[in-house]
């Protein structure tokens, strides 16, 4: 059996402990990234924790008796922030983003296991989701995701969900560009 790098060991940490709690939750960023895109380098896990508002003091306070804080304020930083710094037993980083929004909601229940190199798996967001998580971030890094995403995935990609759930989000934080730049990416790999 395959022993697993360090970030992967944390991301199955975190899911242990969250499955065990019985939260709904999936992993998102770098992790995903490597499931449906080009595997790149990634230092840190990234997942997407389902609080609705009403439950993220009863999630902080969990995560915070389980897992070290990345900084001394990591309580206040994620109740303004709604992401929760920490870190796994073997050091590495977790960024944990309190989910409310419908979006996240449906992410999450559309996430799906991922089978590991040692024969445990993760839950991740499904390619579409995490199409629309990178182009709403919209950082030149998120485009090169999203650009080696299309690459992979292709004509398999569902399109229509992609744009239903990214419209909103777009028209929310003001930067219709967004859509137009996901759309020329998609022409340029010949899926529009």
């Amino acid at each position: 059996m395959q022993r697993l790098n360090p970030v992967l060991e944390a991301a199955r940490e975190l899911q242990v402990f969250l499955e065990s709690k019985e939260a709904d939750f999936c992993f998102i960023g770098g992790l995903a990234i490597q499931r449906w895109g080009e595997p790149r380098f990634t230092n840190d896990t990234d997942a997407s924790l389902l609080t609705r508002f009403v439950d993220d003091e009863k999630w902080i306070d969990l995560l915070l008796m389980r897992f070290q804080p990345r900084r001394p304020e990591a309580k206040e930083f994620a109740r303004s922030r709604r992401v929760l710094l920490l870190r796994a037993t073997n050091g590495v980083g977790i960024d944990i983003s309190l989910a409310a929004l419908e979006f996240e909601i449906r992410s999450v229940s559309r996430s799906s296991p991922w089978k590991l190199p040692d024969g445990s798996s993760i839950t991740t967001c499904c390619a579409e989701d995490l199409i629309v998580h990178k182009a709403f971030a919209s950082r030149d890094r998120d485009w090169l995701d999203v650009d080696t995403i299309l690459a992979r995935q292709g004509p398999k990609l569902d399109t229509a969900l992609i744009f239903s759930e990214l419209e909103p989000l777009v028209e929310l934080k003001e930067e219709p560009f967004i859509l137009d730049k996901l759309r020329a990416q998609m022409r340029r790999r010949q899926i529009l």
